[in-house]
């Protein structure tokens, strides 16, 4: 009873303090900054006790992420010096991909000893991937061609950063490339991306968090382990099986931390950036929110009704590994949470442990559209215009570049950065654009883990294998308690 009427009180405090921000920010009657401050705190008192009350781990992130808000806002240089917290966490889960990876793989091809399934989820994945990221690609085109966000940008007074300075080949390829015809530069880019996905040491791969690299290496000696005679492959089999279980313990245990590490992020990046930042660039970031809702609204939406898949369960399934992605804009940091949820959705454990390792790389849905969306902004903001062939040639560029983007933050600006030099765009935008670049990431990254979340769906739904009636058991589980 009492949960019950702290929700109510909850509901109508946050309800009041919106309408307050809404009257302060228009000026529609003059309200002093320390009464906003004050309304901020009695809010931030109040989803406290409502998170206490209700002790559960998605009800704690996503008050903490507000809190973080409350301390960007009103403790800016707190919230600056909060940034190790956030770092940590990441780290910290970083830890568990690696072996969670794996265990999974290994366990679910060799414990089934069924290659063929390996195979057909390959290109079933493969085949999805490629229809999704380029749904997302052409929507981003659509959406900044009737917005005109960029065109009319006074791009002086824009903030500017220092541009990443990461490369996107390495030294060698770099020359390599410089004895090699310009007009097959594509293909020796393509060929070292290949490459690049084989490890040369899984030790290497695991320290270094190479996704894809630990995911062939995995695949591979899933396939070797189930070519071994039973009594001989029993062993490893049974190992892989402890460790992915321990893991999977292991992850629950650092997910405890989760509602710090989410609220020191946001209050780092709100007492980074401020807010003041989102009236010089709110076509551009409005331009992309829209986009990315209607990425989801007409595009995966409209799957997941096809394939009969319970809507408003999925998205209590993905809460978790989504506000985790959206407050640290890394999607690794949301990738054992959501490996889990969607195990306990009821996609087969072989079936998530290829899909959405896979899908980091090759299925990025939001950066896909992120990346097409900006580039034609910084054609706009720069007064270069662009033909229908050359935007369709951009699109055909980002649906191969996009594949293999790091699933960690701003490593999508690498892309774009490379993009824009190959049709002559001035990277200059880019540096303007990149002052509000976390705030976007967190949108696309948060998109991204959907994306690869409901892939896992569409796959086992395909394969036959999916549990239609675990959601339900999930759904009366409810989260993770603390």
């Amino acid at each position: 009873m009492l949960k019950k009427q702290v929700g109510i009180i909850t509901l109508f405090t946050v309800s009041i303090a919106i309408i307050l921000t809404l009257i302060y920010e228009f000026n529609w009657f003059s309200i002093h900054p320390d009464v906003m401050m004050g309304v901020r705190w009695v809010v931030a008192a109040v989803l406290t006790l409502n998170a206490i009350l209700r002790k559960n781990l998605t009800t704690w992130i996503l008050t903490c992420l507000i809190l973080g808000v409350f301390v960007g806002l009103d403790f800016p240089n707190l919230a600056r010096a909060m940034q190790p917290l956030s770092q940590g966490f990441i780290k910290l889960v970083k830890t568990i991909v690696g072996p969670i990876l794996f265990a999974t793989l290994v366990f679910g091809i060799a414990g089934h000893s069924d290659l063929k399934s390996v195979g057909r989820m390959a290109w079933k994945s493969m085949l999805y991937f490629f229809c999704a990221t380029s749904c997302a690609i052409f929507i981003g085109l659509i959406v900044i061609n009737l917005t005109q966000a960029g065109v009319g940008v006074d791009v002086a007074h824009m903030p500017h950063e220092e541009l990443p300075t990461m490369a996107t080949l390495a030294d060698a390829d770099q020359k390599a490339l410089d004895h090699i015809a310009p007009e097959v530069h594509g293909v020796f880019k393509f060929n070292a991306f290949i490459r690049d996905t084989f490890p040369e040491n899984i030790v290497k791969a695991v320290y270094e968090n190479k996704v894809l690299q630990i995911v062939v290496f995995g695949v591979l000696f899933g396939i070797g382990l189930a070519l071994v005679e039973e009594k001989k492959r029993k062993p490893l089999v049974d190992f892989t099986e402890s460790l992915s279980e321990a893991m999977f313990k292991f992850t629950n245990i650092v997910m405890l931390f989760a509602p710090i590490g989410v609220g020191a992020a946001m209050a780092y990046t709100v007492g980074h950036l401020g807010v003041d930042i989102l009236k010089n660039l709110f076509m551009l970031l409005g331009s992309l929110y829209f986009a990315l809702i209607l990425f989801l609204s007409c595009v995966l939406l409209p799957i997941a009704l096809f394939l009969k898949i319970p809507v408003k369960r999925f998205i209590s399934a993905v809460k978790e590994p989504v506000s985790i992605a959206f407050a640290t804009t890394s999607s690794d940091a949301a990738l054992p949470k959501a490996m889990s949820a969607m195990e306990r959705f009821g996609v087969p454990r072989k079936i998530v442990s290829f899909v959405i390792p896979t899908g980091y790389s090759f299925n990025l849905d939001g950066t896909s559209l992120y990346l097409s969306l900006a580039s034609i902004f910084v054609a706009q903001a720069a007064g270069i215009p662009l033909t229908i062939g050359q935007q369709l040639l951009i699109a055909f560029t980002l649906m191969i570049t996009s594949k293999g983007v790091a699933a960690v933050p701003r490593a999508s600006l690498i892309v774009l950065i490379a993009t824009a030099d190959q049709f002559g765009l001035p990277t200059f935008v880019i540096a303007a654009i990149l002052g509000i670049d976390e705030l976007m990431d967190m949108a696309r990254t948060s998109v991204n883990v959907i994306g690869n979340c409901l892939a896992t769906v569409v796959v086992a739904k395909w394969e036959g294998e999916f549990d239609e009636e675990a959601p339900f058991r999930e759904h009366s589980e409810t989260t993770t308690d603390l």
